[in-house]
């Protein structure tokens, strides 16, 4: 039994087609779980009740953590850590392996590429919670009471990644017959993860003994793109023109005091004020599976959008 906690967003959909390949025995754990292969099986479980994770994970192998709170400092401060805490002490309970799927906030400003060997140094509020949840993973791991990793993924995008900010502001607008918007700066490189692709390698992973005890950064195209080079790529898989506009900082701060959401994100605009570099090398020497270019992956991205209008 291998068991997706937080089953219901873009990334728990995903893993739970790409550990098809490992086993037919998967649990899907949300408060309303639906089913994605045919023989999945729903248990339905608050993840910030101690009891309900105890009894979500019997008899499971491997547990994947790919929950998600509301984009809120004060509730990711609230809940983030006993969300955590629930789950490694319900893995220990049952001798699981823990995979938590995971971001780069607890990094903060990285000058150059983001690797595994990069250490946490938030510099957010919510990279400070970050780094507090994967440092209870790694204590637990250090002291020989946990197996553990932490599987990272660089901002993602891909067909149904609607919590995605590129989704929302780039393909969402595309679709629409609107022009797409980039954050502050259309010059700056910024790397993303194909949804697709940090599935199947979080299974991989997840299935692989020595992988254990470990940070991963999963598999993501190197040739990092501006801005301007996302949405040329956008457009021209729309048909649509090749044309933009630019939300600065001040712009973000104002829409934020009527939309709350926008108003939490402005303390992670330095991921787009600068380069943001995510080095998967390692991933991707070890299991030889290449990242999907940004070409291909956008293309993919276009099309699902389209097929869904029809």
């Amino acid at each position: 039994m291998q068991t997706i906690l937080g089953a219901g967003g873009v990334i728990g959909k995903d893993l739970a087609k790409a550990l098809m390949i490992y086993t037919d025995q998967i649990r899907l754990v949300s408060r309303n779980p639906k089913a994605i292969n045919p023989n999945d099986e729903l248990f339905s479980a608050d993840l910030l009740d101690p009891v309900a994770v105890q009894k979500s994970l019997l008899g499971t192998k491997v547990a994947y953590l790919t929950a998600g709170l509301p984009y809120s400092t004060k509730i990711w401060r609230e809940k983030w850590p006993l969300l955590m805490r629930n789950v490694i002490d319900a893995c220990k309970a049952n001798e699981t392996k823990l995979v938590f799927f995971s971001n780069v906030y607890s990094l903060g400003k990285v000058e150059g590429w983001m690797s595994e060997e990069s250490p946490m140094n938030p510099c957010s509020k919510k990279g400070e919670v970050r780094a507090k949840v994967e440092q209870m993973i790694l204590d637990e791991v250090q002291k020989g009471n946990l197996q553990a990793m932490i599987a990272r993924a660089a901002d993602f995008y891909g067909p149904g990644a609607v919590l995605s900010f590129v989704d929302a502001m780039v393909f969402q607008n595309l679709a629409k017959g609107k022009t797409p918007q980039i954050l502050v700066n259309a010059n700056t490189k910024h790397t993303f993860t194909f949804t697709s692709d940090a599935a199947r390698a979080t299974a991989a992973l997840g299935n692989t003994q020595s992988a254990y005890n470990q940070i991963w950064n999963l598999p993501t195209d190197s040739n990092a793109l501006t801005g301007r080079e996302f949405v040329h790529l956008a457009a021209d898989a729309f048909g649509a023109k090749d044309k933009y506009t630019v939300l600065s900082k001040t712009m973000i701060r104002l829409i934020g005091l009527f939309v709350p959401v926008l108003g939490e994100s402005v303390e992670m605009l330095y991921q787009n004020q600068y380069d943001y570099l995510f080095d998967s090398s390692k991933y991707v020497r070890h299991f030889k599976h290449a990242a999907t270019t940004y070409q291909e992956g956008i293309k993919q991205t276009a099309a699902s959008l389209q097929q869904a209008k029809k």
